[in-house]
Parts: C-alpha cells; sequence; structure tokens
C-alpha cells in the first residue's frame, strides 16, 4: 500500500468556507443525536416504556457509533473525508425518517442505530477533516470542536422539546426540522474539495483503533477524562431529564430540555473563554471540578427548586466543557499527521464505550430500584472516574516538568 499525494490546483487548496461547514456539520451530527432526548418521556408515557428500554434505545445509538469509529477513521484516511461525511449524512436522513414513521420500539431502535453510524463516522471523520484544514493549529480545532458538539446539543434539545411541546404531531415534528437542516448541511458536503491531500491507495483494510507509542501516556490522560464526561452525558441525554421533572414537579417538557440544554450552553461557553488556558490544565481543573459538580447535583435535586436544578446544571455544564474541552485540545495537539483517523478512532471508540455501558447499567438499576435511588450512586462512581482523570493529569505534569523547565542542565 502506497501513499499517494493529492495536490489540489494552485488557488483552489482552501475554501474559506470548508473549515466553518465541518464544524457546523459535527455539531448538527452531534445535535441529531439529542433530538430525541427531551421525546423519551413521551414515548415512556404513550408506549408504557419500562427506564431500561429507554437507555437501551439510547444506548443502541452509542453502540452504532462505537462500531463506525472502529472503521470510519481508518475509510477516510483511504477515501477521503468527503465520500466518509457524505455517507455520514445520508445515514442520518434516513434515521431520521425512521423515527418519523416509527410506531414500535423495534423502529426506535433502528433508527437510533442510524443515528449511531452516522454520528460516528461524522464525529472522527470530522475532526481528522479539520487538522487537514488548519494541520497546525490542532489544539483550536479541538477547542472549537468541543464547542460545536455543546451548541449543536444545546440547540437540537431545547428546540425539539418547544416542537413537541408547542407544535402539533410531537413525535414527528422535531425529526422533520432537523431532517432540512441536515440537507442543508449536505448540499454544502457535496460542494467540499476534499481535505485530506495524502490519501492511502489500495484496497480498504480496515485497522483496529491504534495510539502511537510517543503519545501514549497523554492519550490515557485525554481517554479517561473524556470516558468521565460521556458516561455523564449518556444518562443526562436519557434519564436526567425526567428525574428532574420528578424532583421539582415541574414536567414540562421545555423545563427538562433547558436543563440539559443549560449544562451544554455553560459547557460551550467556558471552552471559549478558556481559549488560553493551557490544554492540559483545563482538563486537570475540569475533571476536578467535575467530581464536585457531579456530587452537588445531588443536593440540589433534593431542593426541589427548578432554578437550584437548572443552576446545578450550570456549574456541571461548565466543568465539563473544562475537562472535555481540555482532553480533546490536548489530544488534538500531540496526535501525529498520520496516525489522525486511528488515533481518533480510538479516542471515541472509548468515549462511546463509556457512554453505552454505564447508561444501560443505569437504566437497569432504575428500573428495578428507581432513578432517585441510582443516581447517587452513579454520580459517585463517574466522580472518582473524574478525580483518577484529574490525577493522571498531575502525575504526567510532574514527570515531564523537570525537562520542560528552562532552567534545566544550566
Amino acid at each position: 500500500m502506497t501513499a499517494t499525494a493529492v495536490v489540489p490546483a494552485e488557488g483552489q487548496t482552501t475554501q474559506r468556507w470548508a473549515y466553518a461547514l465541518v464544524l457546523a456539520a459535527t455539531g448538527v451530527a452531534l445535535g441529531v443525536s439529542g433530538v430525541p432526548a427531551p421525546l423519551y418521556g413521551i414515548y415512556e408515557t404513550q408506549w408504557r416504556l419500562s427506564p431500561l428500554t429507554t437507555t437501551i434505545v439510547f444506548a443502541v445509538y452509542a453502540f452504532a457509533a462505537l462500531g463506525a469509529v472502529l472503521v470510519s477513521g481508518r475509510i477516510s484516511d483511504v477515501v477521503g473525508r468527503k465520500p466518509v461525511l457524505l455517507g455520514a449524512f445520508a445515514t442520518m436522513i434516513a434515521g431520521l425518517v425512521v423515527f418519523v414513521l416509527a410506531d414500535s420500539v423495534p423502529m426506535l431502535l433502528l433508527a437510533r442505530a442510524l443515528h449511531g453510524i452516522a454520528v460516528g463516522a461524522t464525529v472522527v471523520s470530522g475532526a481528522a477533516a479539520l487538522l487537514d484544514l488548519r494541520p497546525h493549529r490542532g489544539a483550536r480545532s479541538g477547542q472549537l470542536s468541543g464547542v460545536a458538539f455543546n451548541i449543536g446539543m444545546a440547540v437540537a434539545i431545547l428546540g425539539s422539546a418547544l416542537l413537541a411541546q408547542y407544535a402539533p404531531y410531537p413525535l414527528r415534528t422535531p425529526y422533520v426540522v432537523v431532517t432540512v437542516l441536515c440537507l442543508v448541511i449536505g448540499v454544502g458536503v457535496l460542494a467540499l474539495r476534499e481535505p485530506h491531500a495524502a490519501r492511502v491507495s489500495g484496497p480498504i483494510r480496515f485497522a483496529r483503533p491504534a495510539v502511537p507509542q510517543e503519545i501514549r501516556a497523554d492519550f490515557w490522560f485525554s481517554a479517561i477524562g473524556v470516558m468521565a464526561a460521556w458516561s455523564v452525558l449518556g444518562v443526562l441525554l436519557s434519564l436526567y431529564p425526567s428525574l428532574a421533572a420528578q424532583q421539582t414537579g415541574i414536567h414540562n417538557l421545555v423545563f427538562g430540555a433547558a436543563v440539559v440544554a443549560s449544562t451544554a450552553i455553560a459547557g460551550a461557553a467556558v471552552q471559549i473563554v478558556a481559549t488560553r488556558v493551557p490544554a492540559r490544565l483545563a482538563a486537570i481543573v475540569g475533571d476536578t471540578g467535575m467530581a464536585v459538580a457531579l456530587l452537588l447535583t445531588i443536593p440540589a435535586l433534593g431542593t426541589h427548586n427548578g432554578f437550584v436544578v437548572l443552576a446545578a446544571g450550570v456549574v456541571l455544564g461548565a466543568t465539563f466543557g473544562l475537562g472535555f474541552g481540555g482532553s480533546l485540545r490536548h489530544l488534538s495537539d500531540v496526535v501525529p499527521h498520520h496516525k489522525r483517523g486511528e488515533t481518533m478512532s480510538a479516542y471515541y471508540l472509548l468515549a462511546y464505550t463509556a457512554m453505552a455501558l454505564p447508561t444501560i447499567l443505569a437504566g437497569w438499576a432504575a428500573t428495578t430500584w428507581g432513578l432517585r435511588t441510582v443516581f447517587p450512586w452513579f454520580v459517585g462512581v463517574v466522580a472518582l472516574a473524574c478525580l483518577i482523570a484529574a490525577g493522571l493529569g498531575l502525575r504526567r505534569d510532574r514527570r515531564v516538568a523537570p525537562a520542560d523547565d528552562p532552567r534545566a542542565g544550566v
């Protein structure tokens, strides 16, 4: 297998809007994954679903995304980023159509599986495309990706809740609106010039996700942080809105969505503000803060006050954004350019595993003992994982500090 450089003609090396388009595509993809979140309560009521069924429907998405990240990074290295993005958006639209037509749990499972495949492929190929378009700004691309994820999630969840609460056909209208948006992004991807200029020729061979030896310590620091963060994200998107409604007595769909959206918006805002904070420091502070913020959600829910629950969501979102954004920025800045696809596949493989398995476990436990009983235990375990990630970062800092100290050797 030989590398073939595909060099665009002079004057056509870039499209000024390409970088923004890829960011928008990743934000929309994550938004699509969050559209059903405010609707799970309606499905549970109308279709009499248990918390376990709801979390299985959610987790099917995560497992499908996990499968996609296993192969999409390598495929995008071989055939290019644009074909993978086009296929992902076609699959995304197909999943939305299934949601519109869904009248049973198996159809929900199919729709979520399609979306998992689409979102996983978009996230991995999009992250690689951003690094292709601006190869010397890896940390900045990682930061903006985190912002796009959070904004896309917040807008989609809040918009879905508003449409479901106040528009006709609550289990149809949100998906139709998002389908139109995906079509617009798909047209933009069609016009995109391939950003990957050093593709590999020959047959496509699915390689396992790989982590270069020289960045292994950095990778695990980033990966454990994102695993803790995304396990929180899984429960936030599947069970937390219902729990917030139960504890506050506010059953308007917009309130549950606002709790999750405020978390996502706070995460995006912090990532924008923290631009000049070194990526590793941001991740360490964010992981530590996320552990504290998670523990604070327990007494916040105990107050039964909607404003306090929203405030706790903002604090959690701010620390989530700092931890997740710092981890992604750090990894984006250290990954070798020729290993981008496979390394990002490994990263998101662990992220989606952490999203799926704890969510299913929480759903099973909530069905057996009740969500109010299970939630504090879940929070405690995830808070511990956040502290472990922070500890790895601090340990790594102590190990590299002498070599980085300009006074060393003087």
